[in-house]
């Protein structure tokens, strides 16, 4: 006499619910308000919502699985490459029942990931069903998914949060703009011998990313450092902190802000208030640390990510601090 899967996941919906109480409710309506978005930008290729978005079972880490159909994948690409969304293409080979089949996945980072199955449109109405319980997929089109939200997350009004997140200036996006035109700025090889500030800057981010892979705002201090170079050169540090405004955390705030006064701690050419007011502060050893990484940042030929892995590790460590508070 055991119980079903739906009984196991309905006992441990309610465990979630005690210990994680109304935080879990908000998480849950963030990753449904992401998801109707995302298939509404996609809303071309038919998408339905399946898994723990739909359902309600959400957990730390979980992403956004959504089916789209098409018979053509460098059309559902080319849709995601027109709103700057970072993908990866990955293709499965699966036997089963001794039958070979293939699926392909795209793998979207936004403020949440998702994963989308792609179907030929001949399965747009084709009855999916469960490897596990043999049942009937659970699925929501746009329509269903606006109408579930409204139910189920009381005062929520899909159309007005979305406006207001659509009118409001992604920090992700405003990053990714300040760190593109770093790959045009040429800096003095005396000094900088590994090439462009972009290169540099992501030399610094895989350096921290060892030395810090859990600290968001001493990853964002490393990979936004420099930014101000592609905006006022003469006074890099600056034009930063003004573009940066409002964006960052203070404590990120002042590893920017005073990275240049720790090489001048570092030669021995800041002054004596100066050089007390640094090390008088909280953040004084993780600056430093930023100026060691800022110094070793500057070799040829090394191995660095992109703009969009390097915002999407940071933007993943942002989503599970939210989540644990």
């Amino acid at each position: 006499d055991l119980p079903s899967n739906r009984e196991i996941r309905d006992q441990i919906q309610a465990l979630a619910n005690l210990y994680e109480g109304d935080k879990r409710k908000d998480h849950l309506r963030e990753m449904r308000l992401a998801a109707l978005r995302m298939m509404r930008l996609l809303c071309a290729f038919r998408p339905k919502l399946i898994g723990s978005t739909l359902t309600g079972h959400v957990r730390k880490g979980s992403d956004i699985d959504i089916h789209v159909f098409s018979d053509h994948p460098s059309a559902v690409t080319t849709a995601l490459e027109e709103e700057h969304l970072p993908f990866q293409i990955e293709r499965k080979r699966i036997i089963k029942h001794n039958e070979e089949r293939s699926f392909t996945h795209i793998h979207v980072v936004d403020r949440f990931e998702f994963e989308l199955t792609l179907y030929p449109l001949d399965k747009v109405n084709y009855g999916f069903k469960s490897s596990i319980t043999g049942r009937a997929i659970e699925r929501a089109t746009i329509a269903e998914l606006e109408e579930l939200i409204r139910r189920e997350h009381e005062g929520v009004d899909p159309d007005a949060e979305l406006d207001r997140l659509d009118n409001q200036m992604d920090s992700w996006e405003l990053f990714r703009m300040l760190l593109a035109p770093l790959e045009n700025v040429r800096q003095d090889p005396r000094y900088h011998p590994e090439g462009d500030a972009l290169y540099h800057t992501l030399q610094v981010f895989e350096l921290a990313r060892l030395q810090r892979p859990w600290d968001e705002e001493f990853l964002l201090a490393a990979l936004l450092h420099d930014i101000g170079k592609a905006i006022d050169p003469a006074d890099h540090v600056s034009a930063a902190l003004t573009a940066l405004e409002g964006s960052v955390t203070p404590r990120t705030e002042f590893l920017i802000a005073h990275h240049m006064e720790a090489l001048a701690y570092v030669t021995g050419t800041l002054g004596h208030r100066a050089k007390q007011r640094l090390q008088a502060h909280e953040d004084f050893e993780d600056l430093m640390l930023l100026r060691q990484l800022d110094t070793h940042g500057r070799e040829r030929g090394v191995a660095v990510c992109d703009i969009a892995e390097a915002l999407a590790h940071i933007r993943s460590l942002d989503e599970e601090n939210k989540y644990s508070n």
